[in-house]
């Protein structure tokens, strides 16, 4: 079984390997944890999951493998450690249930019923007190109640007593193949970090403290600023036409940029960068700023985010006037490419799917005006964007 659980988790996209395989075989053979489904959970995790957005997988294949019980036959029970059923079932049950169950033939009783009751079913049940189903009051089943029994299949207890951690899926949104959210943009953004310590001593030195009373021979106290992340960001969204569809995703990501970055400044654009930017789009025809201004504002150290989709028309990057709004004097590659000169930090996050890319000819343009740096705005892409500022 525990070779079904590395086999299975290899083909779920997890990487474990031989090596970390053999670490939990050999934590368990050293009796590392109790014979407890609870303790093997946190034990194979922590063995053989290393990246977090690994996690939901893993809970997912864990599920499968050693509570996925509802299609087995009973050649496979003997695989499952009879201590792994007894604590289980033991954890959810009230001393006047235990009683109940010794009072009608103890635990032995119990798991030598439930194989026979496998080797006569040949088919799924519901409801009804005899056979393994959901539903009814057999003690062998989900979604039913019988004070001995033993729980198979169900991601949930009926009576609210029976839902185990890898049921709740609790990082189902770490998953990069999810959709986006706040909480997982920001652990994506916390890739992009440059500490520092500046302002008040506020926060004690542990090991300054311990070094400076050996050589003092008295307790003195050492205290150093609090680190902060001294990264500055300036973020362009385009915002309006085909942007309306990802109105939320944009703000699910600036809500998590301005938490995770002190010094951040942002402006709309719209389909491509031209002469002049916006703070409010209520107001983007009145209160524009030029956009020789803030590239001279904003020193060449700021790391460079546009959000858009990239899709327009080429002429809209390549010839002057080609801006849909407004007559701009100088392409929109021509304000790309000074961006691109003026900051070495520079990167592009598209929110629509990868796959349809090559489709679309703007998209493409811009990808080489940028020196390929457009990255797809999913975990995976953002994780790879920090990367390419970080360089």
């Amino acid at each position: 079984m525990f070779f079904q659980f590395f086999d299975e988790l290899r083909s779920a996209r997890v990487p474990v390997t031989l090596k970390e395989y053999l670490a939990l075989m050999d934590a368990l053979d050293k009796n590392v944890i109790d014979l407890k489904i609870d303790d093997f959970y946190y034990l194979a995790r922590a063995a053989l999951v290393k990246d977090e957005r690994n996690l939901d997988k893993f809970d997912q294949v864990f599920g499968h493998v050693f509570k996925g019980l509802e299609n087995i036959d009973g050649t496979l029970l003997a695989q499952i450690p009879e201590e792994w059923l007894k604590a289980l079932t033991e954890k959810f049950l009230s001393e006047e249930e235990k009683k109940q169950i010794e009072a009608m033939g103890g635990w032995e009783k119990l798991m030598e019923t439930l194989k026979e009751r496998l080797e006569e079913q040949k088919k799924r049940h519901e409801g009804g007190s005899k056979m393994i189903g959901s539903g009814g009051t057999s003690p062998f089943g989900n979604s039913g109640y019988n004070p001995e029994g033993v729980r198979i299949g169900q991601d949930k207890g009926r009576h609210g007593k029976a839902v185990k951690v890898w049921d709740k899926r609790e990082y189902k949104n770490l998953d990069d193949s999810v959709e986006l959210g706040t909480r997982n943009i920001k652990v994506a953004l916390r890739r992009l970090r440059k500490w520092a310590r500046e302002g008040a001593e506020t926060e004690l030195d542990l090991d300054g403290t311990i070094r400076n009373t050996a050589n003092k021979g008295y307790l003195d106290l050492k205290l150093v600023p609090e680190r902060h992340n001294t990264v500055k960001v300036l973020i362009f969204f385009d915002i309006g036409g085909s942007m309306d569809a990802y109105i939320k995703l944009c703000e699910e990501l600036f809500s998590a940029a301005k938490t995770e970055f002190k010094h951040m400044e942002f402006f709309y654009f719209h389909n491509c960068l031209y002469e002049s930017v916006w703070k409010d789009n209520r107001r983007r025809h009145n209160e524009k700023s030029n956009t020789w201004d803030v590239l001279h504002k904003f020193p060449h150290d700021y790391k460079v985010i546009f959000v858009g989709d990239a899709t327009m028309s080429p002429y809209e990057i390549t010839y002057p006037g080609g801006s849909v709004e407004h007559w701009n004097e100088e392409a929109g590659a021509v304000w790309l490419d000074r961006v691109t000169q003026i900051y070495e930090h520079v990167v592009w996050l598209n929110p629509v799917a990868m796959k349809h890319w090559d489709y679309t000819p703007s998209i493409g343009l811009i990808q080489q005006i940028l020196g390929d740096r457009m990255f797809p705005l999913t975990l995976q892409g953002l994780d790879s964007a920090m990367r390419e500022l970080n360089r």
